[in-house]
């Protein structure tokens, strides 16, 4: 099969990651982008967004593989997530199966999808992988349910990582609530052999980095000191607290028009006692993958 793939999100944390990664493998690459970009011998770069059904035609067309990376994790309201994930995922699955090459389709979801009732976020993501299932009639589909990925580029995290060299680590929820890390770089390595099985795997896949039973505020604290070489001290943001402050944060940002990262559902999430995956059925699914990369080894280099 022909090495072209299609993505989108490929300007993301994830998406620019994964392209430069499969340019290095020798894949051609179509790549939507809503700002104009320079093509180069190996990405061609497809101007429009989820919304712009000819984009989308010139992105699918011919194209044997489609990685959806693309989404919202930030909004106002569930109109603004919905209209993203479930909208924009709608009209790619749409435009992608009236090609007649029935291309292999794969969808970089989220965790959060697990728990839909938690946050507009989950939800939406939720929606999105039941549009792919009920689009499964016209290619074969596979889901990625990622937990917190970090790595290089990595916006949302790196904070909290940078807290620890401080000797802080702030906790919202329970200290010993259970939470699942990957590295960027796994997650790709997942979505390479993903794109060199000679099989599709249908189904949906969670991934994490192995760590058994994940990690915990209290075990990350113990990690983070043992690194540092210095004591780091768990501090507890009340609930009250926390959940005011996102209630403020989701009233300012409609008033002033902006998308809010921290809003009630996002302390949901946050609060959440669960948050580790099972790696075995993608590891049976894609014989080769197995998570190498680990927070004690990475967590120096990215802070």
């Amino acid at each position: 099969m022909r090495k072209l793939v299609a993505v989108t999100g490929a300007t993301g944390f994830i998406g620019h990651r994964l392209i430069n990664r499969l340019v290095s493998a020798g894949w051609h690459i179509k790549a939507l982008s809503r700002s104009k970009c320079k093509n180069t011998k190996f990405i061609q770069w497809v101007y429009g967004d989820l919304d712009n059904l000819t984009a989308l035609a010139e992105l699918t067309q011919d194209t044997p593989f489609i990685i959806h990376c693309a989404g919202a994790v930030r909004g106002r309201s569930f109109s603004d997530f919905f209209h993203t994930n479930v909208t924009g995922t709608r009209n790619l699955l749409e435009i992608a199966s009236q090609q007649n090459n029935y291309p292999r389709f794969l969808l970089i979801s989220s965790l959060a999808a697990r728990q839909p009732e938690l946050s507009w976020y989950s939800r939406s993501k939720s929606y999105a992988e039941q549009e792919v299932i009920h689009h499964s009639a016209n290619f074969a589909w596979t889901i990625f349910r990622p937990t917190a990925v970090y790595g290089p580029g990595d916006k949302e995290l790196k904070p909290l990582f940078k807290a620890t060299r401080r000797g802080l680590l702030p906790v919202v929820g329970k200290p010993n609530n259970r939470f699942g890390l990957i590295h960027v770089d796994d997650l790709v390595h997942a979505v390479q052999l993903w794109l060199d099985s000679e099989k599709p795997c249908n189904g949906i896949f969670e991934l994490d980095d192995g760590t058994p039973n994940g990690y915990s505020f209290e075990s990350l604290a113990s990690l983070a000191q043992e690194i540092w070489k210095k004591p780091v001290h768990c501090i507890m943001i009340p609930h009250f607290l926390i959940k005011n402050i996102a209630v403020l944060n989701l009233w300012l940002a409609r008033l002033l028009r902006y998308s809010p990262m921290l809003t009630p559902g996002k302390v949901n999430e946050l609060r959440h006692h669960d948050w580790v995956c099972d790696n075995k059925p993608l590891i049976r699914a894609l014989p080769g993958w197995q998570p190498n990369i680990h927070l004690y080894e990475s967590l120096p280099r990215i802070v």
